[in-house]
């Protein structure tokens, strides 16, 4: 008898690698293997592969190839930012402040962190039970001392898709010169992210949150956007990121860039299909749950359902549903196992206890309505029996007084 096939829910941690990523990738694994920075024939061969990825990844951009700068990945990317605006608005004595919100990713937060103990002030706005930033909030925030506004396009925990353009443009009338950066990590294949409709100075990407390799990304830069690179060695990306470049790794992103956006309109109306079914059924068929991020979901990026569950903890739901052959998450992939609950959560209100309960499901191109089906199946006894099991859980409570 077969075994039951697993079922992956867990796409917004990373994505498996398409055939079709890897297809274009192997030639500058096996036979275009020279450095790109060098003059003979291999390694022009690998410079010709690495500037037609650039300019593909810019097409979707609609920026210049020039523009992009290869990383290591949407980590990078975001300390980058951070980091190379901070540092060149300070030299040029273009204010210090810098503006963000208290539901970025840890990779943004930190580093903010990092650059707070530094000297620079930080401002974290605050966001509603939804997760949305206020624009009103931001405009207070924002001052000709700002030197850069970091706000993510996509939260990776809620799917909650912010306001970016609006932002910006606030951000803009308010003080021109301020840098606006944007954590889009989550967005690429989901949104458009054209930077010059969104108005954003910079713009982080990762490959593999896309089906694209891991250890590769991006991070687009406009021109004159105030900016010190941070990793110094060599010339590499016209003297902004020192290091030999992951050909293979560029290559397979610009590839990966190109199917995502390719069938955009199928692939997001799919992906809405089967996150509506899990935002029907799990509510209808679990008690005691609370919908996490926008109920209104054109608000919400279309791979996304997220919840807390009363009474129990979602590291335990976790592992119930692996035993079931489900992958699923509690929130971010950088922060599981962590005792802590999410920042994401609790900077949205949510009551420490029940935020301990979270379940993040992202579906992607190869789920299925019946995957769906086999979640709603398994949740409510799963839920049921570790429910049965928690000292909190009323039912237990009052069984006890009665014994």
């Amino acid at each position: 008898m077969a075994a039951e096939r697993r079922i992956y829910l867990d796409h917004a941690a990373t994505t498996p690698l398409d055939p079709r990523v890897l297809e274009a990738m192997l030639p500058y694994l096996r036979e275009h293997w020279g450095n790109p920075a060098s003059l003979y024939a291999e390694a022009q061969e690998a410079r010709r592969g690495l500037e037609a990825a650039r300019r593909t990844i810019a097409g979707i951009l609609g920026c210049r190839p020039q523009e992009i700068i290869v990383t290591s990945g949407g980590s990078e990317s975001d300390n980058l930012a951070l980091r190379g605006a901070a540092y060149a608005a300070r030299r040029q004595g273009r204010g210090e402040q810098i503006v963000t919100t208290a539901i970025e990713h840890h990779a943004i937060l930190h580093t903010a962190e990092r650059l707070e103990q530094e000297g620079f002030p930080v401002t974290y706005l605050g966001v509603d039970s939804e997760g949305l930033i206020d624009l009103a909030e931001l405009e207070q925030a924002v001052s000709e001392e700002t030197a850069l506004v970091s706000i993510m396009h996509v939260n990776n925990e809620v799917g909650t898709i912010e306001p970016v353009q609006e932002a910006a443009r606030v951000v803009k009338e308010k003080s021109p010169r301020t840098a606006f950066h944007t954590d889009a990590v989550q967005a690429i294949g989901m949104l458009d992210v054209d930077v010059g409709r969104l108005g954003v100075d910079m713009l982080s990407l990762a490959a593999h949150k896309f089906y694209g390799p891991k250890g590769v990304g991006a991070l687009y830069v406009r021109p004159r956007t105030p900016f010190l690179p941070q990793q110094l060695g060599g010339s590499q990306e016209k003297n902004r990121r020192a290091g030999t470049e992951n050909v293979a790794g560029v290559v397979g992103m610009a590839r990966a860039t190109e199917l995502a956006y390719g069938k955009f309109d199928a692939r997001n109306a799919h992906y809405r299909a089967l996150r509506d079914r899990l935002f029907c059924g799990i509510p209808e068929r679990v008690p005691y749950v609370h919908v996490t991020g926008p109920r209104n979901l054109s608000r919400r990026v279309s791979n996304n359902f997220s919840a807390c569950f009363e009474f129990i903890e979602g590291e335990a739901i976790l592992m119930a549903l692996d035993l079931a052959g489900v992958a699923a998450s509690s929130g971010s992939a950088c922060t599981s196992g962590s005792l802590e609950p999410s920042h994401v959560l609790t900077a949205m209100g949510v009551p420490e206890d029940l935020a301990r309960g979270s379940l993040r499901l992202t579906v992607g191109e190869d789920n299925t309505l019946e995957d769906m089906d086999r979640v709603l199946d398994v949740l409510p006894g799963i839920v049921s029996r570790l429910r049965s099991l928690s000292p909190a859980w009323p039912e237990r409570q009052a069984a006890g007084a009665q014994g």
